[in-house]
C-alpha cells in the first residue's frame, strides 16, 4: 500500500514527465499529453489542474484550419512563470542570456572579458554587474529569476557550482553560488562547456534515431581541447560525461601545458600549441592564454600553401587528438565523434593526423573508422545543452514548491 509520502513522490514524477513532454513537443491537447506521457486521462486532468492552479502552465486555444467547429484546448507552460539567466564564459567574452519558462529568449549581450591579472575577484564583480544589467534592461525583477546556469571550460566540481581549474583562471577556484550570494537568491548551477555540447547533440540524435541511438563523443578543438560523451540511458534518460581529454597524457616529458604539466594532447593540440609549433618554439616555454584565430588562419594559409613546418604543426596536433581519441574509444566503445569549436576551420589540416591517430585502436582497425562529423556550430549547441539542463532543474524545483504552493 502507497504511504502519503510515496503517493506524493509519484505525483510529482508524473508531474515533471508532463512538463517535459510540454517542452518537448511544445503546447498540446489534453489527450495528446496523455499518449505521450503513457498516463490514463485522469491522472493527466488532476496534474493538468495543479500545474494551472500554480500558474505553471495555461491553456489557449487553437482554431481547426477548416475555420469550423470548436477550437482545440492546448496547453502550454506561463512564460511569465520565472526566468532563467545563461552565463557562457569564453576565452575572450562573457555572454549574458535571459530566458523565460517556455524557453524563449528574451535579451542577449556579450562583454569582452578582460585578461586582467588580478583575477577570479574581479572576474566575479564584472558577472554581478552583468546579471544585474540583463535584468536592469528587461526591467525583470530578481525575485523572479528561478536559475543562473553557468558554464566554461574546465574542471567542474559535480556536486556544488564550483570551477576547480580553468584555462583562463588555472588553480584559482571559483565558488559561484557563494560568490553571488547574498545578492542573488536563484538557484546556481555550473556545467563544462563541452558537456553541455554533448547533450545537445545527444538530444538531437535522439529525436532523429529514437531507441536506436547508443553514445556519441564531442570533441572540442579551440583554444583549450574538451571532450564530451554522451550514452543512452535507462529510466533517467541520457548519461553525460566530460572526462578531462585535453589534460590526458600525449607524450611523456613533452611540451608545457597551461596546466603546469608537460605532454598533455592540449600542448600539442590547442591553438598555443599549434602557434608554437609552427613557429619552432621551444616545447618548455610558457603558453600564450589567448591566441587570436587571426593568427591560427595565418598559419593555415601557410599550410595549404604547402609550407612545411606549418602544415606539420596542424599534422602533430591530428596525431595527438587521434592517439586520445583511439584510447577513449578503446575504454567506451566505438561511436559517432562530432568535431566542434573554432578549430572546425583547420579540419582539413587535422584530418590526416587524426585518422592516424584513431588507426592505431584496436577496436578501430577490428571494427572499422569511427564516424567524424563537423558541427562548426558550436555557440548554438552550448545555449541548447543550457535550456534542456536549466528547465529541467526548474522542472523539477518547481514542481515540488509551485504545486504545493498553489494547492
Amino acid at each position: 500500500m502507497l504511504t502519503k509520502s510515496s503517493t506524493e513522490l509519484v505525483r510529482q514524477r508524473n508531474s515533471v514527465l508532463v512538463l517535459s513532454v510540454l517542452r518537448r513537443h511544445g503546447a498540446l491537447a489534453h489527450t495528446e499529453i496523455s499518449d505521450f506521457t503513457g498516463l490514463s486521462s485522469a491522472t493527466i486532468s488532476a496534474i493538468t489542474a495543479d500545474l494551472e492552479r500554480a500558474q505553471i502552465i495555461e491553456k489557449s486555444e487553437q482554431q481547426a484550419a477548416s475555420g469550423r467547429g470548436r477550437p482545440r484546448v492546448l496547453l502550454r507552460q506561463r512564460r511569465d512563470c520565472g526566468y532563467l539567466i545563461v552565463v557562457i564564459i569564453s576565452s575572450d567574452a562573457v555572454q549574458y542570456s535571459l530566458v523565460d519558462y517556455a524557453g524563449k529568449l528574451i535579451d542577449r549581450f556579450s562583454e569582452e572579458r578582460s585578461h586582467d591579472p588580478s583575477g577570479a575577484g574581479r572576474f566575479m564583480e564584472g558577472v554581478r554587474a552583468g546579471l544585474s544589467r540583463i535584468l536592469d534592461r528587461s526591467r525583470i525583477s530578481q525575485e523572479k529569476v528561478l536559475l543562473i546556469s553557468i558554464s566554461s571550460k574546465g574542471l567542474v566540481d559535480s556536486t556544488e557550482p564550483v570551477l576547480l581549474w580553468s584555462p583562463i583562471f588555472g588553480g584559482d577556484r571559483i565558488d559561484f553560488e557563494s560568490a553571488l550570494r547574498p545578492d542573488w537568491q536563484a538557484k546556481v548551477i555550473l556545467d563544462n562547456e563541452t558537456l553541455l555540447v554533448a547533450a545537445a547533440l545527444g538530444a538531437r540524435e535522439e529525436v532523429v534515431k529514437g531507441a536506436d541511438f547508443r553514445s556519441l563523443a564531442a570533441l572540442s578543438l579551440g583554444h583549450s581541447i574538451g571532450l564530451g560523451i554522451v550514452r543512452r540511458g535507462g529510466q533517467t534518460g541520457q548519461e553525460v560525461s566530460a572526462p578531462n581529454f585535453g589534460h590526458m597524457l600525449h607524450m611523456a616529458g613533452g611540451g608545457l601545458c597551461r596546466c603546469g604539466t608537460r605532454g598533455c594532447i592540449e600542448a600539442y593540440a590547442g591553438f598555443y600549441a599549434i602557434l608554437r609549433s609552427a613557429f619552432e618554439v621551444p616545447l618548455d616555454t610558457i603558453p600564450a592564454k589567448f591566441v587570436p584565430v587571426a593568427e591560427l588562419d595565418k598559419i593555415a594559409a601557410k599550410a595549404r600553401q604547402g609550407h612545411r613546418t606549418s602544415a606539420f604543426a596542424f599534422r602533430q596536433a591530428g596525431l595527438a587528438l587521434g592517439n586520445g581519441l583511439s584510447r577513449m574509444l578503446s575504454l567506451t566503445e566505438r561511436m559517432p565523434i562530432a568535431i566542434t569549436g573554432p578549430g572546425t576551420r583547420y579540419y582539413d589540416l587535422l584530418r590526416q593526423g587524426i585518422e592516424e591517430g584513431l588507426g592505431q585502436s584496436h577496436i578501430v582497425r577490428m571494427e572499422g573508422m569511427a564516424e567524424i562529423r563537423i558541427v562548426p556550430e558550436e555557440p548554438i549547441l552550448v545555449f541548447e545543452g543550457h535550456l534542456n539542463r536549466a528547465l529541467s532543474v526548474i522542472d523539477q524545483d518547481i514542481v515540488v514548491s509551485g504545486v504545493q504552493g498553489g494547492e
